[in-house]
C-alpha cells in the first residue's frame, strides 16, 4: 500500500465561526483506494501559501511511501533543507498529513488508531470547553461581562462539563509581553469570582492568557486570581522564553499550562527540564502529528506532567486528539468545540456526554467526513486563521478582546 493522491480543502465555519476563520483539511488516497483524513493547524501564512507547502511536503517526502513508515517520513520532513530543527509551517503541514496516514492505517486494519499505538488506556476522556455566548447574550458585551460568563459557565456545568476555560485579560498584541492594565487585572478577578460563585466545586476554572504578558505582569495577574484556585494558568508569557515561564511557575501557585504554539518534542522538552509547565497542550495538527504527540506525552510522563491537547480548529484535529488521549496514562482532559458545523462535518461521530467522550470504536480516526459540506464552505478571505493585534495595551480605556479570530457579527 502506497500514498498516492492528495487533496487539500480549506473550509470556513459559518458564523459565529468558533474554531478560527478557516480549517485546512487534507485527504490522502492510497493506491488501494483507502482514504485518510487529517487537519493542518498552521496559521503563520495564508491558506493559499499553506496549500502549496502541504503539496510540497507530500510530494517531496511522502508520495509513494508506505503509510506505515511514519517515523521515516517525519525524519525526512524534520531534516529537510539541512535543518533538523522545528519549523512551525513545515511541521504544521506534515502534522495533518501524518494524521491522515494513521486514519489510513486504522481503516486498513479495521481498528481505531489508538489500538495501533499501545492500545486503550482510558475508556473515556474528560472534556472541557471554552466559554461562548449563549443565544440571548449580546455578542460584543459578552467578552467583558463577568455576569454573562458566569451564566455561560453554569450552562456548561448543566451539560456535564467539569472544566471551563475563559480569557478576559486581553489584548493579544504582536508587541510581545506587556504589563497588564489594572482594569484588566480587575476584570480577570471579577470573572474568576463570578464563575467560581456560579459553579462552586462542580467545575475547574481554566484561565487562559495566550502569551500576553511580561514575566512580572504574569506574576502580578497570577497572584491576583490565585484565590479562586484555577486548575491552570495558560501560556502566561510568550512561548519563546522558557526560563521566564519557569519563573512564573515558581512564583504563582497555579499550574502553568502551555504548548499550543509549539511544535515537536524539541520545543516541549525544554519546558519540562526547566519546570516551566505542569500541563502540556500540544495541538496535534501543528506539533508533528499523533506519533510525535505520543512522544511528547511520554516525555511529560517522565516529569510527572499531564497532557491536555489543544483545539481551536475543526473536528478532524479533535478526532486525532481523542485517539491520543485514549492511549496515554497522563491525559488530563481534551478541549472540545461543539458547534453544528463541527458536528455535521464529521456526521455526529464524536459526542460529549455528561462532559466525557467515550473511546471510539470505529476504524481509523473514528469519523466519517462530509466532504461535500466542507467544499460547500470555502474560505475567500485574506486574514489568517488567527490574527494578533497591532495596537498596544490601552491603559486608559481598558481592553476588550474576543480571541484571535473575532466572531462574525450577523
Amino acid at each position: 500500500m502506497k500514498l498516492q493522491d492528495l487533496d487539500v480543502i480549506v473550509t470556513a465555519p459559518p458564523a459565529p465561526g468558533w474554531g478560527g476563520r478557516y480549517w485546512i483539511l487534507v485527504k490522502i488516497t492510497t493506491d488501494t483506494g483507502i482514504v485518510g483524513w487529517g487537519e493542518c493547524y498552521a496559521s503563520s501564512v495564508g491558506p493559499q501559501a499553506m496549500q502549496a507547502v502541504i503539496q510540497d511536503v507530500f510530494e517531496r517526502h511522502m508520495h509513494g511511501e508506505n503509510p506505515e513508515n511514519i517515523e521515516l517520513m517525519y525524519r525526512r520532513v524534520y531534516s529537510s533543507g539541512f535543518t533538523q530543527r522545528p519549523d512551525l509551517t513545515v511541521m504544521g503541514a506534515f502534522s495533518g498529513l501524518e494524521i491522515a496516514c494513521w486514519d489510513i492505517l486504522g481503516k486498513h486494519r479495521e481498528r481505531p488508531v489508538y489500538a495501533l499505538m499501545g492500545g486503550q488506556m482510558n475508556e473515556r476522556v474528560r472534556g472541557y470547553t471554552y466559554l461562548y455566548p449563549l443565544a440571548h447574550h449580546d455578542m460584543t458585551a459578552f467578552w467583558t461581562s463577568p455576569e454573562m460568563a458566569a451564566e455561560s459557565a453554569l450552562d456548561c456545568v448543566d451539560r456535564g462539563y467539569t472544566a471551563i476555560k475563559f480569557d478576559p485579560a486581553g489584548p493579544y498584541t504582536l508587541r510581545g509581553g506587556h504589563m497588564p492594565a489594572m482594569s484588566d487585572i480587575a476584570r480577570s478577578v471579577a470573572f474568576c469570582k463570578a464563575i467560581r460563585e456560579a459553579v462552586g466545586d462542580k467545575a475547574d476554572l481554566l484561565f487562559g492568557t495566550h502569551g500576553q504578558f511580561t514575566t512580572a505582569g504574569a506574576i502580578r495577574l497570577g497572584k491576583a486570581i490565585a484565590p479562586y484556585d484555577p486548575l491552570w494558568y495558560e501560556e502566561p508569557i510568550p512561548p519563546d522564553a522558557v526560563e521566564q515561564m519557569a519563573a512564573v511557575a515558581r512564583a504563582v501557585p497555579i499550574p502553568v499550562a502551555t504548548g499550543e504554539r509549539l511544535t515537536t518534542k524539541a520545543e516541549f522538552a525544554p519546558l519540562l527540564r526547566a519546570g516551566a509547565a505542569a500541563i502540556l497542550q500540544p495541538a496535534l495538527g501543528r506539533a508533528g502529528g499523533i506519533w510525535e504527540a505520543k512522544k511528547i506525552a511520554t516525555l511529560a510522563e517522565v516529569y510527572n506532567a499531564q497532557v491536555a491537547p489543544h483545539l481551536y480548529a475543526g473536528p478532524i484535529e479533535w478526532a486525532a486528539n481523542i485517539q491520543l488521549a485514549v492511549s496515554i496514562p497522563n491525559i488530563l482532559m481534551c478541549e472540545c468545540i461543539e458547534t453544528p458545523f463541527h458536528d455535521q462535518l464529521i456526521k455526529s461521530a464524536i459526542r460529549v456526554e455528561d462532559g466525557f467522550i467515550e473511546a471510539p470504536t470505529a476504524p481509523g480516526l473514528g469519523i466519517d467526513v462530509d466532504e461535500a459540506l466542507a467544499r460547500a464552505h470555502p474560505y475567500h478571505g485574506k486574514d489568517l486563521h488567527l490574527q494578533m493585534q497591532e495596537a498596544a495595551c490601552d491603559y486608559v480605556n481598558g481592553n476588550a478582546f474576543e480571541g484571535g479570530a473575532p466572531s462574525i457579527k450577523t
